[in-house]
């Protein structure tokens, strides 16, 4: 059923920090002040790592700042506080176990059960949880990923015992979470992650896709657009899909690993994977929104976006095809802590939104709240949007 766009605005910020009170708004506003300095975030950086690593006790003014702006608790159930916040506001929420750094079998074995166990938690509440998200590293060891991506891309790869063994047991976990996945009717999101792992983890998600896609979307990949060859990788898949008569399921994004993709193309000499300009990323991610809504019989799609003018152009492709803005196989996605000015008048229009809510313990996942804190900087003495946005809503209210 078509909607009104006239009534859609993400220059609202009433509805957008309509969840917080003036003294949540407040901290907010302190902490994206403190982040509009760059040689305070890389101090501050700088200062954490070494403090955690030395064991002082600054867990607590993490865990009441940084770590409350952008994660929902140390584990599932502490989350549930802010699952049941947004989800007031008609906002789902994606839960996603973000421990980085940790890599042997114990481990991956350990993020296999943890995943399981966000796919139940979204059982009880599909409304309110309406994707879990995993990704393979958290599951796989990088080398073994390169090498089955090289052998993917024709290269000539010798394998032991050992590793065929290893990479059956990746298989069989990736199989476990989406066959928990299927038989609970969630859905799930296979992050996409740096281009030279990236085929091994395509070649797993199409695999599951095969297998368990077949009534109704529930194994999503994930496309990042910042790549020159993503937007045909797409199409590809898609006509694929049609042929062997499953549902696609795409997460479009734009990416998140440029610098580090730059510079390994730069090093091995090989041709650099990114696009040529932001431009192009978006031209691509615009071009892909297009496409799955023009194909929307077989292509199940959630936009991962930041971008207002995308987000607008889905909701006005939609509008044109006649979707209806609470579909199910149309999402819109950003992160817990930010865009909320896209999320809550997206979610107040009607729209399916969700955000994406980490969790892990405080240290465990310090390297994403670095990111986030990294990406809110201010870049050429520009204030970032999310302290404008947050700075406007504290206008309004005192006047």
């Amino acid at each position: 059923m078509p909607t009104n766009l006239s009534n859609l605005s993400f220059d609202d910020t009433q509805v957008a920090f309509s969840s917080k009170s003036d003294a949540e708004l407040y901290q907010t506003y302190l902490l994206f002040a403190s982040m509009n300095s760059p040689s305070l975030v890389g101090f501050g950086t700088k200062f954490v790592s070494g403090a955690l690593n030395m064991g002082v006790p600054i867990k607590g003014i993490i865990k009441h700042t940084l770590f409350k702006q952008f994660c929902g608790g140390e584990t599932i159930e502490e989350c549930s506080q802010t699952v049941q916040q947004l989800a007031k506001f008609n906002i789902g929420t994606i839960l996603d176990y973000s421990v980085e750094g940790m890599k042997n079998e114990k481990w991956f074995d350990s993020t296999t059960e943890e995943t399981i166990l966000t796919i139940h938690k979204a059982a009880q509440n599909r409304k309110a949880i309406p994707f879990c998200v995993f990704k393979v590293t958290g599951l796989a060891a990088t080398p073994l990923l390169e090498k089955v991506t090289d052998e993917l891309r024709g290269k000539t790869v010798n394998w032991t015992a050992e590793e065929k063994a290893a990479y059956q047991r990746v298989q069989q976990r990736v199989d476990k979470i989406c066959k928990t996945a299927f038989e609970n009717k969630v859905r799930v999101f296979i992050d996409g992650e740096e281009t030279w792992i990236q085929d091994a983890i395509d070649a797993l998600c199409y695999d599951m896709m095969e297998k368990y896609n077949r009534q109704e979307c529930i194994v999503y990949n994930t496309f990042q657009l910042y790549t020159w060859d993503r937007l045909g990788k797409l199409k590809n898949a898609a006509e694929t899909a049609k042929t062997k008569s499953y549902w696609l399921g795409a997460k479009l994004v734009r990416g998140a690993y440029m610098e580090k993709e730059r510079k390994r193309a730069n090093e091995m000499g090989y041709k650099d994977p990114i696009q040529p300009n932001k431009e192009a990323s978006d031209k691509d991610f615009d071009a892909a929104l297009v496409f799955c809504v023009e194909n929307k019989d077989y292509i199940a799609i959630c936009a991962g976006t930041h971008n207002e003018q995308s987000s607008y152009l889905l909701a006005e492709l939609m509008n044109k095809h006649g979707i209806a803005p609470n579909h199910p196989n149309f999402f819109f996605a950003q992160l817990f802590g930010m865009s909320d000015n896209i999320s809550y008048n997206l979610a107040k229009a009607g729209y399916n939104v969700a955000k994406y809510v980490p969790y892990g313990p405080v240290k465990a996942v310090m390297p994403y709240l670095f990111r986030r804190a990294a990406e809110n900087t201010s870049i050429a003495g520009q204030t970032s949007r999310e302290f404008l946005l947050v700075k406007k809503e504290l206008a309004r209210r005192k006047k």
